[in-house]
């Protein structure tokens, strides 16, 4: 057979790092290499982009629909067969309980996949279901908040520009595992390790010595959820010294004598007990801020899954405002993406965000952004009632292992009428599905990064085809829109998913100002075979790629189907495999403005008003707390099933500061009870100094020794999962995201 070589985007990550990938037939040749002539990563890789051979290749992996028999096994179906019962199940719940006992949970890996985030918006817009629960409440929702009071979008994010900076400051991340997160650059920590070289410096503020540590000069420990009276004092500083300036964004800003107001009784002094961080430290991090040529102020997930999670991510921006340092080449930034995502798209008039517009039925946990706390599902699905939840459809998500009070959410997943899960495996939460509608690898679609390249430090494209067919299945796009017609009350023979998606294609093209009949003319009209050639090299006529083609066309730099005939296709990136760089982010405001007033909302009221409770929790002592971590070889919980990334020694560990260690009895290698008020786990001790006393840490995405899980390799380093521990209705108040890093904890010896 011919050795053929593909040119590929990893979609692991927001790094997106190119990929040189080398088969034989339908069989990957190991290693994968990266691509150094990529564009955009120039040759960087983590070890997660050399296993998509492996993801594809594995045993385990769902290729074929599941369906579970009266015994409760699951057995081999057709796809006919399975969404025939998909249609059983959904309508029967829905004709006897109404669309209000139906809801969707999207998992987070949709975000980097090439059809499900295109097309997850299809299946809730077709099943007309009242509300969604997300991962979105775990990891980020407080910077969506934040984002939508501030600058009127909710998907707008500023990202460092940490090319060009000279002073970074690191808050609640850990790019050493992440690669970065709301901020897509390769290798960042070479990144940083450039800013030290042309005399800069990095800050990392953080309870735990991460790896990312290594690459900075200063490791500043802090009391886990009081990054926001932190970043409030270190603004008391720049206002009491005299050192605010807004520069370019003087004329853009409302709300700064309201902050200053706000910031005046916030003295280093007045923090320093709660977040254990010296004054005098405060006061020198402000001052070298403020005198630094450019410096970026970053805060990710540690800074959103805690109490004050909305406060922080505010402040975050704030700072950055205070001390010219926003919108400016080496501060924070925003991307200009070639192909604009669609949740980034202003469809309505800009107004004042409105939150609590409705409650969920059994806690009464407000509404903000669409969603209340994922937490909620499993009493929405165990409490009786008008509207109780009974068919569940989950998107490439495992809330079994990632949600708060997973054990609850584990009780309560069986109870239901009707459970479709769209998923690769047989995991913690799919075991309990009714059906299983299996994806595609990452090698059997195509790729270009939708939602990440919001937030990327350059402007810049790299399309990958699909290196391997995948027969007669149907493509996941499809899969999406027939089961949320499905869940719409339509019948089988009744759903054209190419019709459907036609509709919907032309409304887009409305929006856009563009007549949606020259726009199809574009598009070859017949159905192309998955795995034939045609389908690799041209737009195909309906789903993804032609999405994709359409949004890099109407883009800033597109070609607006003829209007500016030297703009950009999607072609131009396939005869360029390697990618197209445009260059670094350029000053984007007031054009990314959505507010009423057309300015930064730098004081929103329904985030200000949150301070009151910050300035309750001064002087608390909550004793022992814990944080989550990951790991550069895990993704969340789903990639332990690769045995080449599980070598090495046990990660899934309890890390603990020598001394706490020594005070409660544990030694290195000893097994500990880790117990808050729901819950207690047992997990072995990995003494170490990298954390700070009084703060231990677990891993998160583990706990792989379920009945019924097949996951073969992932189940022989089952290790413990942290989100047992967890109580649901911990949540960051004005936000409703959950609060799974600084949660009290009693930790004590196991004997023997």
């Amino acid at each position: 057979m011919t050795v053929e070589t593909h040119y590929r985007t990893c979609p692991l990550c927001e790094a997106m790092c190119g990929l040189v990938i080398k088969t034989e037939g339908e069989k990957v040749l190991p290693p994968i290499r990266p691509d150094r002539d990529d564009v955009w990563s120039k040759g960087f890789i983590c070890p997660k982009g050399t296993t998509l051979g492996h993801l594809h290749e594995d045993p385990d992996r769902v290729r074929v629909p599941l369906v579970k028999d009266s015994s409760g096994r699951f057995r081999e179906a057709t796809w006919e067969q399975a969404y025939a019962r998909c249609e059983e199940l959904l309508h029967g719940v829905r004709n006897t309980h109404g669309v209000d006992a139906m809801t969707v949970y999207v998992g987070n890996p949709a975000a980097h996949n090439f059809s499900l985030s295109r097309y997850i918006g299809a299946l809730v817009m077709q099943s007309g279901v009242p509300m969604i629960y997300s991962a979105g409440t775990v990891d980020q929702w407080p910077k969506n908040v934040s984002s939508r009071c501030m600058y009127g979008n909710s998907w707008t994010f500023p990202a460092p520009d940490i090319m060009r900076t000279q002073y970074l400051v690191v808050m609640g991340a850990n790019p050493h595992a992440s690669q970065g997160s709301l901020l897509a650059c390769p290798d960042v920590l070479g990144e940083m390790d450039k800013i030290r070289e042309r005399g800069g410096k990095c800050v990392v503020i953080d309870p735990r010595r991460t790896g990312t540590c290594d690459h900075a000069d200063e490791w500043i420990p802090i009391t886990p959820g009081t990054d926001a009276a932190l970043l409030l004092a270190l603004g008391h500083v720049l206002f009491d010294e005299g050192l605010v300036d807004l520069g370019t964004m003087a004329d853009h800003v409302n709300g700064l004598e309201e902050v200053r107001a706000l910031m005046a009784s916030w003295t280093p002094e007045s923090v320093e007990a709660t977040t254990r961080v010296p004054a005098d430290t405060v006061r020198r991090l402000a001052r070298e801020i403020a005198a630094a040529e450019s410096a970026c102020v970053y805060g990710r997930i540690g800074l959103c899954n805690q109490e004050f999670g909305t406060l922080a991510s505010w402040l975050i921006d704030v700072v950055n405002l205070l001390t010219a340092n926003f919108d400016v080449p080496g501060g924070m930034m925003f991307a200009n993406p070639i192909a604009p995502a669609m949740v980034t798209l202003n469809f309505e008039e800009p107004c004042e965000p409105e939150f609590g517009r409705w409650h969920s039925r059994v806690r009464g946990a407000p509404e903000v952004l669409g969603q209340v706390p994922v937490s909620c599902l499993s009493e929405e699905i165990l409490t009786p009632g008008e509207g109780r939840i009974r068919a569940l459809v989950v998107v490439a998500g495992n809330p079994v292992i990632s949600s708060p009070e997973a054990g609850r959410l584990d009780e309560a997943l069986p109870l239901l009428d009707a459970m479709i899960c769209i998923d690769n495996y047989v995991n913690e939460t799919t075991r309990h599905a009714d059906v299983i509608l299996p994806g595609l690898s990452s090698l059997e679609q195509p790729h270009w990064d939708e939602l990440i390249w919001s937030w990327a430090a350059r402007t810049a494209g790299n399309w990958s085809d699909r290196i391997f067919g995948f027969g007669d299945r149907p493509d996941e796009w499809e899969v999406l829109v027939r089961v949320g017609a499905l869940m719409g009350g339509r019948s089988n023979d009744e759903i054209d998913e190419r019709a459907i998606d036609d509709e919907m294609f032309s409304g887009l093209c409305l929006f856009f100002g563009l007549d949606p009949t020259h726009v199809l003319a574009h598009y070859n009209s017949a159905p192309q075979n998955p795995g034939g050639p045609e389908r690799i090299t041209n737009p195909t006529s309906n789903g993804p790629e032609r999405m994709t083609d359409f949004m890099i066309r109407v883009g800033h730099r597109g070609d607006r189907y003829g209007e500016n005939p030297d703009g950009l296709t999607l072609q131009h990136f396939k005869d360029n495999p390697h990618g197209l760089d445009f260059g670094p982010m350029v000053p984007r405001v007031p054009e990314i403005l959505h507010t009423p007033s057309g300015r930064i909302e730098m004081a929103p009221p329904y985030i200000t008003a949150d301070v009151e409770r910050l300035y309750r929790r001064l002087g608390r002592d909550d004793g022992m707390v814990l944080i989550s971590r990951r790991h550069v070889r895990s993704n969340n919980s789903w990639m332990h099933n690769v045995r080449v990334l599980m070598k090495g020694k046990d990660r899934c560990t309890l890390l603990i500061h020598p001394d706490d260690a020594a005070g409660i009895g544990l030694g290195d290698g000893s097994t500990a009870r880790v117990s808050t008020e729901i819950s207690s786990i047992e997990i072995p001790v990995e003494v170490s100094d990298e954390m700070m006393p009084g703060v231990v840490s677990l891993p998160h995405g583990w706990g792989h020794g379920l009945d019924g899980v097949q996951l073969s390799v992932a189940k022989e380093f089952a290790g413990v999962n942290n989100n047992l521990l967890a109580p649901g209705e911990l949540v960051d108040k004005i936000s409703g995201n959950a609060i799974v890093n600084g949660i009290k904890v009693e930790v004590a010896p196991v004997p023997g």
